[in-house]
């Protein structure tokens, strides 16, 4: 049988100082750090912490740039639907949803998993929902240098749902549109598209 082997890579001096950084909170709010369940906590935590913001040592530019070719196709394309999982810059605690993305081509397509792929690079960082929006759209809309470009994300925030207001079923919606999605007939086919179900 093979043995499992975990793949992430964390650089072993940023992940002590972080682990001694939890140590310290873990014991400030007042549980015994020698207890079993916790013993690991401060390692698993900084690791997970690590692997959250990872986005900030990526780079959205080369990964669109590693999957352009040049096509003549000149219609939307749409990616909807691509999980989303962030951290609140304000309370550190987590937001998540979709977010549904299209362009239209300008001479230029890009590999379709290179677009979920931009959203996490950004994602993987302390974020707000609005920021995140346009920062996909952004790079996508410079990158590309499409048409026009759209973005919609959807999502659940833990630090409205968990503290604050606690308000468990609400969901913040936030867009950005670029280039021919500024023009309402385009936009109003976006959102219809990622609205419908195809059977």
């Amino acid at each position: 049988m093979t043995q499992y082997r975990n793949l992430e890579e964390y650089n072993l001096e940023v992940t002590d100082e972080v682990k001694s950084r939890y140590s310290s909170i873990i014991k400030e709010i007042g549980e015994d750090l020698n207890r079993d369940g916790l013993i690991k906590t401060p390692e698993r935590a900084a690791k997970a912490m690590l692997f959250l913001t990872q986005g900030y040592k990526q780079d959205a530019v080369e990964i669109l740039k590693g999957a352009m070719f040049k096509e003549s196709y000149d219609e939307m394309v749409i990616i909807k639907d691509i999980e989303v999982y962030s951290l609140c810059e304000h309370h550190m605690l987590p937001f998540f949803g979709k977010a549904h993305i299209a362009y239209i081509p300008n001479g230029h397509i890009v590999g379709l998993s290179k677009i979920p792929r931009v959203v996490d690079v950004f994602a993987r960082r302390l974020q707000v929902q609005e920021r995140l929006t346009n920062d996909i759209l952004e790079c996508i809309n410079n990158t590309l240098k499409p048409q026009g470009v759209a973005v919609v994300i959807e999502a659940s925030h833990m630090c409205m749902m968990m503290r604050g207001v606690q308000k468990q079923n609400s969901v913040t919606t936030t867009s950005g549109f670029r280039g021919q999605f500024e023009k309402i007939e385009t936009r109003n086919e976006f959102l219809k598209l990622i609205s419908s179900k195809l059977s």
